[in-house]
C-alpha cells in the first residue's frame, strides 16, 4: 500500500478518465482498459522505479521484488497497449512507446536527471495520461485533446510544487524553529507540523476533488 500510494495513484488515474470523458465519442470498456494500463504503469512500475532510486518510500522490499514489479507493471501496460492497437487503433503505438520511454526515463533519472524535473513531471503524469484518455476514446489529436492535456498538466505542476516542500519537511527535516510576526503585533511559533499542514491540506483536497471530477464526467457520458 505504500508502495502504491493509492491517493496519488488515483489522482492520476483521474486524468486519463477526465480525457477519454471529455473526447467527442466516448466507449467505458476502452476507458477501463486504459485504466488498468495506467495502474500497472504509473501505480505499481513507476512507484517500484523510483523506490528503487534511493528508496524515497522507505519501504522493505528488497531490490528484486521492486524489478519484479516493474518489470511486470510496465510489461503488462505494454502488452495491453499492444493489444489496443490491434483492436483499436495502430496509432496506439506511439502512446505505448511514449509512456514506457517517460515511465523509464523519469524514474530511474536516465540522461542525468535531465527529465525528473518538475515540468517533466507534469508531462509524464498529468498531460500524457489525460491525452491517452483522449485518444482512446477519439482516435485522434484535436486543440480539445490538447488543451484538457495543458489543463492537467498544470494540475500536475501544481501537486509537485506542493508535494516537493511536504516531503521534504516529512522525510528530511529533523526540526523547525522560527516565528512569524504580523503586522498588529502577534507572533506565532513555527514548527514543522504547522508548515506542512497547510501543503498536506491542499493535496488532499486537490486529489480528491479530481477524482470526483473524473467520477462526474464519466458518468454524465453513461
Amino acid at each position: 500500500m505504500t508502495l502504491l500510494h493509492p491517493p496519488y495513484t488515483a489522482w492520476h488515474l483521474s486524468y486519463v478518465a477526465i480525457g477519454a470523458a471529455l473526447a467527442p465519442t466516448f466507449v467505458l470498456w476502452r476507458l477501463s482498459v486504459a485504466l488498468g494500463a495506467f495502474f500497472l504503469a504509473l501505480g505499481v512500475a513507476c512507484h517500484a522505479l523510483d523506490e528503487l532510486t534511493g528508496r524515497p518510500l522507505g519501504t522493505r522490499l528488497s531490490r528484486a521484488a521492486l524489478l519484479w514489479l516493474s518489470g511486470a507493471g510496465l510489461g503488462g501496460a505494454v502488452v495491453i497497449g499492444a493489444v489496443g492497437a490491434v483492436i483499436v487503433s495502430p496509432w496506439l503505438i506511439p502512446f505505448v512507446v511514449a509512456g514506457a520511454s517517460l515511465a523509464l526515463a523519469y524514474n530511474l533519472e536516465l540522461f542525468g536527471g535531465r527529465l525528473h524535473t518538475d515540468l517533466w513531471f507534469a508531462v509524464a503524469w498529468g498531460g500524457f495520461p489525460a491525452l491517452t484518455g483522449w485518444f482512446v476514446e477519439a482516435l485522434d489529436v484535436r486543440a480539445e485533446g490538447v488543451l484538457v492535456a495543458l489543463a492537467c498538466c498544470l494540475i500536475s505542476l501544481a501537486q509537485r510544487r506542493l508535494s516537493k516542500p511536504a516531503r521534504e519537511l516529512r522525510r528530511r527535516t529533523l526540526s523547525v524553529t522560527g516565528r512569524q510576526c504580523f503586522r498588529d503585533g502577534q507572533v506565532r511559533d513555527l514548527d514543522g507540523e504547522s508548515m506542512l499542514a497547510p501543503l498536506e491540506g491542499a493535496l488532499s483536497a486537490l486529489w480528491m476533488s479530481m477524482v470526483v471530477l473524473a467520477l462526474a464526467l464519466v458518468a454524465g457520458r453513461l
